[in-house]
């Protein structure tokens, strides 16, 4: 049985669920449906990507959770080749399969019969908020997008933290990854990127570093599912797609970038809150950081995320 990093609420249920993307990845996800639940109705559906890394039983069925106790059906999913979603080799990862993932939750939504096709809207939580974004440029089925303490991971990986990457850099990067694909080739395991769950950390570790470890390392959020490993051939993929090139074909639907104060990230939400069409917000979460927006309710803006999608999801 899965273990979560959270109480069930008793406002709600949950079911598990299944179904394919169209690359035939079983996709595992939990249905959050209000404890009155009327299924001769139709409904407003939220979607929720999962952090980079992260599985359902995490933040994103937190946040599943709280959308449901507000009347919503919600649903939270892992990514293929990831948590409970099947693929081989385990732990790869896809711009295009992780945008893809998030048009096939449209596809299980959109054939519920309690679901209304028109009010259908995504949460993306650090790297999925930029698959979000990115698969709502193509998928119009997506009506409404927030995004909660945004990550490009496209951006993060071909450019570096703050694109501090120097084309030295880059090529360095990318020669590794090759002679990698010929190790993979040669039937040799798939290597794994370094940084993992436990991420060991004391005081002398870097702030971010030390950030995540408290969340993926710790009780508060370890999950033995959400190792933060991806294969490490899997980075080319990110280097050479860029994820928000169409951002601005998504107006006139909604975007809300939700970002703490102090997240190392906030660039990321305010660079492509500047390239996004209108109407677009940016709201920023008082005295939190990045992971502060994953599980602490008490920095949890979910009063916003109800009125964005009630206005934007009808």
């Amino acid at each position: 049985m899965p273990n979560y990093i959270f109480e069930l609420s008793d406002k709600v249920t949950r079911r598990s669920v299944s179904y394919n993307n169209r690359f035939g990845i079983k996709i595992a996800a939990d249905l959050y449906l209000p404890k009155d639940f009327d299924e001769s109705k139709k409904h407003a559906a939220i979607i929720i990507g999962a952090p980079y890394g992260g599985v359902k039983e995490q933040g994103s069925g937190i946040y599943a959770q709280n959308m449901a106790e507000r009347g919503f059906v919600a649903l939270a999913f892992d990514p293929s080749y990831n948590g409970y979603s099947s693929g081989e080799p385990r732990h790869l990862s896809s711009a295009d399969l992780f945008v893809e993932d998030f048009s096939a939750a449209v596809d299980f939504a959109g054939t519920r019969p309690f679901v209304d096709r028109n009010q259908i809207g995504v949460i993306g939580m650090c790297g999925s908020g930029g698959f979000a974004i990115s698969a709502a440029q193509v998928d119009r089925r997506i009506k409404a997008i927030a995004t909660i303490s945004m990550y490009d991971i496209s951006r993060a990986q071909a450019s570096g933290f703050k694109d501090s990457f120097t084309e030295e850099d880059r090529n360095r990067i990318l020669d590794a990854i090759a002679e990698q694909r010929y190790a993979d080739f040669e039937g040799n395991p798939p290597v794994l990127t370094d940084r993992g769950s436990p991420i060991g950390f004391d005081e002398n570790t870097n702030p971010i570093g030390r950030e995540f470890g408290e969340f993926y390392s710790t009780p508060r959020g370890y999950h033995p599912n959400s190792i933060t490993q991806f294969t490490v051939t899997s980075s080319m993929s990110f280097m050479n797609f860029p994820l928000l090139t169409y951002i601005k074909s998504i107006s006139p639907r909604p975007i809300l970038f939700i970002i703490g104060e102090h997240a190392h990230s906030r660039y990321f939400s305010e660079d492509a809150c500047k390239l996004a069409a209108e109407p677009k917000e940016l709201y920023i979460v008082p005295n939190a950081g990045h992971v502060d927006l994953y599980d602490r309710t008490e920095f949890i803006p979910s009063e916003k995320l109800e009125a964005f999608f009630t206005e934007n999801l009808k």
